[in-house]
């Protein structure tokens, strides 16, 4: 438990996990909508990976990064409360709309939203 309120405490983590609950995200849509760097994308993913409250699949030569369906469904209440506060961040409209122009530009190989 505590290391999962420790992985998100970072605002950096929780602006990941805010456009994560809109759905399923490339690595490069994530970088590039967050404005992140490689390298800081990288560690903060490592580290929700780590915790197990995110997951990761590949399609091509593509990482995407899913919320862990074993954390929700272990976590539930914690989730929903989350989910709801993401929504509440400062940066999250903004966050969104980014993400949501890099997604439908398809960056990472698609035209469609994944």
């Amino acid at each position: 438990m505590l290391e999962i309120f420790r992985t998100l405490s970072d605002q950096n983590r929780l602006r990941i996990l805010s456009m994560l609950i809109n759905g399923d995200m490339c690595v490069c849509e994530i970088e590039a909508g967050l404005k992140f760097t490689q390298s800081n994308a990288s560690r903060h993913l490592i580290e929700l990976k780590r915790t197990s409250i995110l997951d990761s699949y590949k399609k091509a030569q593509w990482t995407y990064y899913t919320i862990n369906k074993i954390f929700i469904n272990d976590n539930q209440k914690l989730w929903e409360y989350i989910k709801e506060e993401l929504k509440n961040l400062s940066t999250y409209e903004e966050d969104y709309r980014e993400c949501l122009n890099f997604k439908t530009r398809g960056i990472c190989g698609t035209e469609n939203i994944h």
